[in-house]
């Protein structure tokens, strides 16, 4: 019956026009929290096919959907490990309750969190949130990992007050050596210099170089002699060369040829790259001395013996007094002797379709079949966005426009009602003609 059919839709019409008016109420009840993605609730008619050509009234139908793919505004903070994306892509991030358990972690994802250290220095958000990412190699750097899975995330612990040392395995060191020295007549007085290096455990030791002239017969040799002692194996040579330099028009006072001394502990001197290798008491240093003809290397000029630049690297024992996150997701510790080191990289999560996802309490979502394969992206590098630190996202909830679809909502319901009513007035009219 076309009346009862016009009853049915009034019915539909507040039941949509309600969900409608759930949807605005959870937006404009999380207007202010982060990273929430705002709702939407769309109405879809339904056409009923009426018998013997007579119409029926379908009604409507509601569908809602969170709009996960839509950006809220970033705002700075005071926490370094405040992390937001700008761009596409999520964080992965696991439960807190997963921890201990042993077993691999259920990967929820995120767009924004803030993110401190746990009393176990597992860097946690407040609703118990646990940040995910590739642990860094002894090294400092990133191994290869799969990228369209979850394993080999693993939940970020930090704990700020470790210490870490890194030894040093290179250095340059340029002097330059008094041409006059090497004359006939010269006293053939040494020199020497002093280098400090750093040992397996950051501890401080010295490496001696001596340098003595060649005094000819007549004339001048241009030529010296370059001792290497580790002060770590009691002044012991590890290295011995004879440093021939130019005295030509050209190249007067560089490199001319470098040859080992009788005897030499060390590796040979490589004129390709201007290094050599010792042997210290903790392992191997390579050091450059420069090519032949190379001025920014040793050099062999009138005037006064005089280290120009030396260079190394390793760093003494340090305390990591911070952590820092940088946009392309690495996690940093920073320590007080002014170095950083990579912790873990955290890398951002792409989808097809974000809206497809399950949405779930405290702003996370777990993909699902509709959400389609994820895969877990470089932060900064093809279809994903950057980490911000210091940033957390905004709702993406508008107060003013929810205000106006809430004014609609309640004239819609209204009306439905007012149907609802007329069609009652109606049927009561069709019962009192038997009166």
């Amino acid at each position: 019956m076309t009346i009862s059919s016009s009853l049915n839709a009034g019915v539909a019409g507040l039941s949509s026009n309600a969900s409608k008016l759930a949807t605005i109420s959870q937006n404009i009840a999380n207007s202010s929290t982060y990273g929430y993605k705002r709702v939407e609730t769309d109405f879809h008619s339904v056409v009923i096919a009426g018998a013997g050509g007579s119409y029926s009234a379908g009604g409507v139908r509601s569908s809602t959907q969170h709009l996960v793919d839509t950006k809220g505004t970033l705002i700075n903070t005071t926490n370094a490990t405040d992390l937001a994306v700008k761009g596409s892509g999520f964080l992965p991030v696991m439960e807190a309750a997963q921890l201990g358990t042993g077993e691999d972690p259920t990967m929820f994802l995120s767009t924004t969190g803030s993110f401190r250290p746990d009393g176990d220095g597992y860097l946690r958000s407040e609703s118990g949130l646990v940040l995910l990412g590739w642990p860094a190699g002894s090294d400092g750097t990133i191994p290869a990992y799969p990228r369209d899975t979850a394993t080999g995330l693993e939940p970020l612990q930090i704990s700020t007050g470790t210490f870490s040392a890194e030894p040093t395995t290179e250095m340059s060191i340029a002097v330059n050596l008094p041409s006059t020295d090497t004359e006939a007549g010269g006293t053939g007085d040494s020199s020497a210099v002093s280098v400090e290096y750093f040992d397996n455990l950051g501890g401080s030791d010295t490496l001696d170089l001596t340098f003595t002239p060649t005094i000819p017969g007549s004339g001048s040799s241009n030529e010296w002699t370059m001792a290497i002692s580790d002060a770590a194996l009691g002044g012991a040579v590890i290295g011995e060369y004879v440093l021939t330099f130019d005295d030509s028009r050209t190249g007067g006072g560089t490199l001319l040829s470098v040859a080992d001394a009788t005897g030499n502990p060390g590796t040979s001197y490589d004129p390709a790259t201007g290094a050599l290798t010792v042997t210290t008491a903790s392992g191997d240093i390579e050091i450059n001395i420069g090519e032949p003809g190379d001025a920014d290397g040793m050099t062999q000029l009138a005037g006064t013996f005089a280290p120009v630049n030396i260079s190394k690297d390793g760093v003494p024992v340090g305390n990591m007094i911070s952590v820092e996150v940088d946009e392309k997701g690495f996690v940093n510790g920073v320590f007080d002797t002014g170095i950083s080191r990579t912790l873990y990289q955290i890398p951002l999560v792409d989808l097809p379709n974000p809206n497809g996802m399950l949405a779930l309490d405290g702003q996370i979502y777990l993909p699902t079949a509709e959400s389609g394969s994820f895969f877990l992206l470089n932060a900064g590098e093809g279809s994903v966005g950057e980490v911000v630190s210091f940033a957390r996202e905004q709702s993406t909830t508008d107060v003013a426009g929810e205000l106006t679809d809430l004014i609609q909502t309640q004239r819609a319901y209204s009306t439905n009602a007012k149907v609802i009513q007329t069609v009652d007035e109606m049927l009561q009219e069709t019962t009192n003609i038997k009166r």
